[in-house]
């Protein structure tokens, strides 16, 4: 006697979910392309950004970033906060507006450095 068994159609592949970047997310991914011109690092990871808002209505974005330099006689204090508004008006999908505001509270230091940044830096 023989048995039959019927072939298993095969299953339908489920496409591995990648979760959506959030405007956050965004924002940091534009960040992370700004450079202190003195330092190889990105802004981002030298810890120069301390506060990032996004406010969202009705799918236009509007972008409020708090952030310090590396020391209040910096070169490019009164350049790299219009450079990085007009990056993120570009390269963010639906920014309708930018602002960046230099603040020197806390005093940046070294300390707050992502430990890449520090290893890009040799400081580790």
């Amino acid at each position: 006697m023989r048995f039959f068994s019927k072939k298993k159609k095969p299953e339908a592949e489920v496409p591995i979910e990648t979760p959506e970047k959030t405007n956050e997310d965004e924002v940091i991914d534009v960040l992370k392309t700004c450079y202190d011109p003195e330092i190889p690092v990105d802004i981002y990871s030298l810890g120069l950004v301390y506060n990032i808002e996004v406010k969202v209505v009705e799918e236009v974005k509007d972008v409020k970033i708090d952030m310090t330099l590396t020391s209040p006689a910096c070169p490019v204090a009164e350049t790299l906060p219009p450079e990085i508004e007009g990056k993120i008006r570009r390269e963010v999908q639906g920014v309708n507006r930018a602002e960046v505001n230099v603040v020197w509270e806390p005093p940046w230091n070294m300390d707050m450095m992502t430990e890449a940044a520090k290893l890009e830096l040799g400081m580790m």
